[in-house]
């Protein structure tokens, strides 16, 4: 039996709106696209002749388009942007009192048809009136000044650490083996006698004499070893480098008398003479590595109202980048599994047809993450109860299970 064809204006027929029953969550939200020069920001079509402007990047416009959006009557605003773009719009937008959200560029990356800026803050609008849009994490506006500083100073060390890397290679050239007789090249006995090989000394019976009391090889050792080529050239690239590792010194310094301030005015969450701070179990009279000179333990107890370094493989500085990226207020993850995710520490399941493709944890460049991970090698080597979940090997983005463990 031949069926009858159907008619052209069969599939002409017009369908129903599929989301005839979606209501805006956010109806007076905005988009925002940011870039370098231009940001073009959207409102909802009803709330304004234009509803698409165009704003440029200089601090008046800013202000301009904050007063822009009060005038529309936006409430919550979504920006998506990449770099460092973002930032002073968004904290004049939130001093304004707008609910900003950074939204990641990854998540709201598959608008349909062609993309231009115009379009890319439609999209941005549209989906943040129907709350299908999460921000990112951002700590309040006292903690976040704590973590400029905190971050300008690991860059600082990191800068330090190349000076340290050419001193060596001069060292080496020179055919000195400094480094095979002392631990530490910036230690006591190895900048001692940097330094006065940088000032012209070349007995290596006087320069072996500079060493510290404590130090294991004998002066002998020593002397043997710094028994070198002194040519004019290395000299000269190791007195430099000296010289900017000094100034580097110098900065470091410098940055922890501002962290130092800036914990100062941090509210107290424990009294220090009701509940003063136990004393370590390993005292220590001088600061160890790149720790600073004031006393940050101290500083971190009294913040957070509680010892975190008691934790084994919770070191001071560990301690201080964690709580300078994710903030003294719990309540902003609602669960451990909420953070375990936003850390990137736990499996990420990959399942089609019923099956796990691959379960390894997302690449991200989170400082708080590295911290965990470095304090989770640390404790799985001590004899404490974390080494039983934290077996000592390799961490590898494979290896997930015992992260979650540790976090949770």
């Amino acid at each position: 039996m031949m069926k009858t064809p159907k008619s052209k204006s069969h599939f002409h027929q017009p369908r129903t709106n599929e989301t005839s029953d979606l209501r805006p969550i956010n109806p007076n939200a905005a988009g925002i696209n940011i870039g370098s020069e231009f940001h073009w920001v959207s409102i909802p079509k009803d709330q304004a002749s234009v509803s698409v402007r165009r704003f440029g990047c200089y601090t008046t416009d800013l202000y301009a388009l904050a007063d822009w959006l009060a005038e529309c009557g936006v409430k919550t605003v979504a920006m998506e942007s990449t770099g460092v773009y973002w930032i002073a719009l968004f904290q004049i937008l939130e001093t304004r009192g707008f609910e900003v959200k950074l939204v990641n560029a990854h998540h709201v990356k598959t608008l349909p048809g062609r993309k231009t800026d115009i379009l890319d803050c439609q999209w941005l609008q549209q989906l943040h009136s129907y709350g299908l849009l999460s921000g990112s994490f951002r700590p309040e506006d006292q903690i976040c000044v704590l973590r400029s500083y905190i971050r300008h100073r690991d860059s600082l060390i990191k800068s330090a650490c190349v000076h340290i890397q050419r001193m060596q290679k001069a060292l080496t050239q020179m055919n000195m083996q400094l480094h095979r007789v002392v631990s530490d090249i910036t230690g006591i006995t190895g900048m001692a006698i940097i330094r006065a090989i940088a000032a012209g000394e070349r007995d290596p019976q006087i320069l072996a004499a500079k060493k510290h009391y404590r130090a294991k090889r004998s002066q002998a050792e020593i002397a043997a070893a710094l028994n070198g080529n002194y040519r004019n050239e290395h000299v000269f690239v190791l007195q430099q480098e000296l010289q900017l590792y000094d100034v580097y010194q110098t900065h470091i310094a410098a940055c922890d008398r501002q962290i130092q301030e800036c914990l100062a005015q941090f509210s107290n969450k424990v009294n220090l003479n009701e509940s003063p701070l136990p004393i370590p179990l390993h005292p220590r009279h001088k600061p160890q590595g790149n720790e600073p000179a004031f006393d940050l333990r101290t500083h971190l107890y009294r913040i957070s109202g509680v010892d975190f370094t008691v934790i084994d493989g919770l070191g001071i500085l560990t301690v201080q980048t964690i709580i300078s990226e994710v903030g003294l207020d719990p309540t902003r993850f609602p669960t451990v599994k909420h953070f375990t995710s936003w850390l990137s520490l736990c499996p990420c399941n990959r399942i089609t047809g019923g099956k796990i493709k691959s379960s390894k944890t997302r690449l991200v460049v989170n400082p708080a993450t590295n911290a965990f991970r470095m304090a989770a090698q640390t404790a799985g080597k001590s004899n404490s109860a974390e080494s039983c979940f934290l077996p000592s090997f390799t961490f590898s983005p494979g290896y997930t299970q015992s992260y979650h463990c540790y976090c949770s």
